[in-house]
């Protein structure tokens, strides 16, 4: 259980960290151009990461 909130915290952090970036990017002290993928990236994560925690794997047997 503290494993999934360690990495549900690192992701909310990275998909921040990430937004500041991208909004420096807009005020052109950083190039667009290579914030947009970072903020991308990290939303994908996130969702990866929502989407694949409470998945069905089938019976074992």
């Amino acid at each position: 259980m503290m494993k999934h909130q360690w990495k549900l915290s690192l992701l909310i952090l990275f998909i921040v960290l990430s937004f500041t970036i991208n909004i420096f990017g807009l005020m052109h002290l950083y190039p667009i151009y290579l914030t947009s993928p970072l903020l991308f990236l990290s939303l994908l994560l996130m969702v990866h990461y929502i989407n694949n925690r409470k998945k069905f794997r089938g019976f074992k047997s």
